[in-house]
């Protein structure tokens, strides 16, 4: 079963503040919907250049001595298929990621991935680490990030190869591709991109992988001389995700988590339909019902596996995240929920 993803939160491991750390531990001690899914303490590019070296010492800190981080934590670390020495700091910094921080970690992020063989390169760059640090195989995962135009050429390839390693998730990285393709921003606004999200889903849902959104960086607007937060925009790029069937979306910032935790969780009103659609087609299958029919829809296999989806999210949801289910379920529905079998 594909793992629990809604939130893909970056957070810079090193900031020019006298808490250089202040955005990491903030992540690692959000609540709530704040909480993502997945933490990515970033020592790629959203560290600067001259803060790499306290990027990597600030996420060992941090994380070497275990967390009461709820979700998962994936740090991404530097690389490129086209430059040996972000390679080389990339290995460096898993090897030391894993041997100093090793329990606290459930995978890493590999950006500027090239073709599949790249891919098979970073995956065993973790091998190496857990080898030299004593760990058992296959204890952290890999999740790569679609940014190159060699990598779009080979998802189908590289998903393929997920399926039967340690490869665990697949995220879009918009802004490295526009800008590898000679792509424009015209008035501002980059390609959506919306055939590579529906193609980077269909591959992660073949293969059970984790499929991820890009980034929504325009995070604040300015208008008759007030500023405020663009959560409109951000939602209705992480809804237009959700209907293409990715997992979840990348969030730069809480509120965004927020909104994301909230869109890729089904709805009170989603969950009450469905566990009242499977509750009636249980009771006519007991009473030997041959054709089923709920609400004017007569439901075989495929439309049963619908009303299961929203269920099986919600049980996921709930194993890692009970304030949020709690929150926003009344305790009759969620128990009705958690006590269904959602198979066929």
């Amino acid at each position: 079963m594909t793992r629990l993803c809604r939130t893909f939160q970056t957070a810079p491991a090193a900031v020019p503040k006298e808490n250089s750390a202040k955005y990491l531990d903030s992540a690692l001690s959000a609540e709530g919907f704040e909480a993502p899914d997945w933490l990515v303490p970033d020592l790629e590019d959203g560290t600067a250049p001259d803060r790499k070296e306290e990027a990597l010492e600030n996420a060992v800190d941090r994380l070497s001595g275990g967390t009461d981080f709820a979700g998962e934590v994936w740090p991404r670390v530097q690389w490129g298929y086209d430059s040996q020495r972000d390679r080389e700091r990339g290995r460096e910094e898993i090897r030391t990621l894993v041997r100093e921080a090793g329990d606290a970690l459930d995978g890493v992020v590999v950006p500027k991935v090239g073709r599949v063989a790249d891919v098979e390169r970073a995956a065993e760059a973790v091998a190496e680490a857990e080898r030299a640090s004593g760990r058992p195989d296959g204890s952290v995962a890999l999740a790569v990030i679609v940014e190159t135009a060699r990598a779009k050429s080979d998802l189908r390839e590289i998903a393929r190869f997920g399926a039967d390693s340690r490869l665990t998730g697949l995220v879009f990285g918009p802004v490295d591709y526009t800008a590898e393709l000679g792509g424009r921003a015209i008035d501002g606004a980059r390609p959506a991109w919306d055939g590579l999200l529906a193609d980077l889903s269909n591959e992660a849902s073949a293969n059970d992988l984790v499929a991820v959104g890009g980034p929504f960086d325009d995070l604040f607007r300015e208008r008759a001389g007030v500023r405020f937060y663009n959560g409109d925009a951000y939602a209705d790029q992480v809804e237009r995700e959700a209907k293409l069937g990715l997992d979840g979306s990348w969030s730069l910032y809480p509120k965004q988590t927020a909104q994301a935790n909230r869109i890729h969780m089904p709805t009170a009103e989603e969950l009450r339909r469905d566990v009242g659609k499977i509750e009636r087609f249980e009771a006519a299958k007991s009473e030997g019902t041959g054709a089923v029919t709920l609400d004017g829809q007569m439901v075989d296999e495929a439309t049963f596996r619908n009303f299961a989806n929203t269920v099986r999210t919600v049980r996921r949801i709930d194993a890692a995240r009970p304030e949020q289910t709690a929150a926003a379920y009344d305790a009759d529905l969620l128990e009705r929920a958690l006590a269904l079998d959602p198979s066929w």
